[in-house]
């Protein structure tokens, strides 16, 4: 895990209502990376949204990576469609779309504009104002009020939705994702990654045999 001292002091930066910032925020060029390399590294960092005059924050535990139109558990194998077209776009964009009609789920487009990737965000931890649990895709964009509608195609270098800097995590583990049995080989993908021991890392459970680092 994170240094406790150092997150305490990322966190010690938002007393006050969350009028001051904590770490730095991530620059587009962050995002403009390999998906799977992203998606590891957006590991402890913390997502960021400016509700009206409210803050909600949360610590990021788990992530899964979405990587190419060849990818048959991503939404980009059937192309630019309505859905899908902002996973062809500039990195640092926020895809986010509605599963079962009623959760709402973030992505983080990734790579090169033209070449579709994205890193979903699986779970995180509470921070500031979160409104529900933050475990699970679903729950995470409740909690922090994040809408399709409103939060679709956001650039994340913006003051309303961003994402910022924090301490290095501890080890990372990677599985495969999650409820995507239909994508034959691209199933077994070890593109899952979590914090080691985060409470917060939704289910089912990675084992420690697949640590990345």
């Amino acid at each position: 895990m994170a240094d406790p001292a150092a997150l305490a002091r990322h966190e010690g930066a938002r007393l006050g209502g969350g009028v001051v910032p904590g770490g730095p925020r991530l620059p587009r060029a962050f995002f403009a990376r390999d998906t799977r390399t992203v998606a590891r590294a957006l590991l402890g960092k913390v997502l960021v949204h400016r509700d009206g005059p409210i803050l909600r924050a949360a610590r990021i535990v788990e992530t899964e990576a979405y990587h190419g139109p060849e990818d048959r558990a991503s939404h980009a194998r059937f192309g630019p469609t309505r859905r899908a077209a902002v996973m062809f776009g500039p990195p640092g964009v926020a895809y986010v779309y509605l599963i079962y009609g009623r959760s709402h789920c973030m992505n983080v487009v990734t790579g090169e504009e033209g070449f579709p990737a994205a890193v979903l965000l699986r779970a995180a931890e509470p921070v500031e104002g979160c409104l529900h649990s933050t475990r699970g895709p679903g729950n995470l964009c409740r909690a922090l009020a994040i809408r399709r509608e409103h939060d679709d195609g956001r650039d994340l270098t913006g003051d309303d939705l961003f994402l910022e800097d924090a301490p290095p995590p501890g080890r990372v583990l990677s599985a495969r994702r999650v409820n995507v049995d239909y994508a034959g080989p691209w199933a077994e993908k070890p593109w899952r990654y979590a914090l080691e021991g985060s409470p917060w890392v939704s289910r089912p459970p990675l084992a420690p045999r697949g640590r990345t680092r």
